[in-house]
C-alpha cells in the first residue's frame, strides 16, 4: 500500500556548504544540492565516503547550517533559524537513527525510547504508554527493561528507532544503521524500515554506502563530490 502523497517534507534548493568561509583554507563540500522528499517516501541517498552525504544529512537533519541555499522542512522555512529554534523543531520534526545507536548505559530500553518525550515536556504516564507500545512494535516488548549491554546489536538498534519515533516526526533520518551489524541482523532491521514505510506511511531517507542496501528502496539518489548525479527506481521497484 503506498502512502506517498505530494506534502513535501523535504524541499531543498541550491544547498551549498563551505568549511573555514573566507580563508585561505576554504572548502566546499556540497555544490548547490536540490533534494525534494514527499511525505510517505522511502529514499536512499547512496554515495562514497568524502561523497557529502554525511553532510548533507546533517543539514537536512538541521545539525547543521548550509552556507546558502534555502530550505523548507515540512513547509516551514528554516534556512536562517536560531540554534534554539533548530533544536525545537529537530525535536518534533525528525528521528534519527544512527550506527551507533546512541543509547544511554545502565538504563532501561523503556527509559531510553522516553528520553525525547521528556524533552518535549510530555506526561510521565502518556511516555510510559507510547515508549511501550513503540517498543511492542518493533518486537521489544520482552527486553524494554534491558539496559544496553544486555541487548545484541540488532536488539540496540531496534531501540533506536522505536525512540526515534516518539515524538511523531515527520521523517525518519537513518545514518548507515546496519552499518555495525552483520548482515542477518541488518536483514531484520532493514524489513523493520520497510514495515514502518508501508504499513504505517513513515517517511523514511536512508544514508548509506551500499547500493544493494539502495537498491530495496522505491527512489534511489546518488551523490558523488557534492553533487547528486542521477536519481533511479531501486531494482524491486523498476518496472
Amino acid at each position: 500500500m503506498s502512502f506517498i502523497d505530494e506534502t513535501k517534507i523535504i524541499d531543498a534548493h541550491g544547498i551549498v556548504k563551505r568549511y573555514n568561509e573566507g580563508s585561505e583554507n576554504e572548502l566546499e563540500i556540497l555544490h548547490g544540492i536540490d533534494l525534494t522528499v514527499r511525505k510517505g517516501e522511502f529514499v536512499s541517498i547512496v554515495g562514497q565516503s568524502g561523497s557529502g552525504k554525511s553532510t548533507l544529512m546533517n543539514i537536512i537533519g538541521l545539525l547543521d547550517h548550509a552556507t546558502s541555499g534555502d530550505y523548507l522542512l515540512d513547509g516551514k522555512d528554516v534556512s536562517d533559524l536560531k540554534d534554539d529554534e533548530l533544536s525545537r523543531i529537530r525535536n518534533k520534526k525528525i528521528g534519527f537513527v544512527f550506527q551507533t545507536y546512541n543509547l544511554i548505559p545502565r538504563t532501561s530500553a523503556r527509559s531510553n525510547v522516553e528520553l525525547p518525550m521528556m524533552y518535549a515536556r510530555v506526561p510521565e504516564k502518556e511516555r510510559r504508554e507510547r515508549a511501550e507500545m513503540l517498543l511492542e512494535m518493533v518486537g521489544m516488548q520482552e527486553r524494554m527493561l534491558h539496559t544496553p549491554d544486555e541487548l545484541s546489536g540488532g536488539q540496540k538498534q531496534r531501540v533506536a528507532i522505536a525512540r526515534s519515533l516518539v515524538n511523531h516526526p515527520s521523517i525518519l533520518l537513518a545514518d548507515e544503521p546496519t552499518g555495525a551489524l552483520d548482515s542477518n541482523t541488518g536483514r531484520v532491521i532493514m524489513n523493520l524500515f520497510h514495515e514502518l514505510n508501508e504499513r504505517h506511511g513513515i517517511t523514511i531517507v536512508l544514508i548509506t554506502h551500499s547500493n544493494e542496501l539502495a537498491e530495496e528502496t522505491p527512489r534511489i539518489v546518488t551523490i558523488s563530490d557534492g553533487m547528486i548525479i542521477g536519481e533511479r527506481k531501486g531494482s524491486i521497484y523498476a518496472a
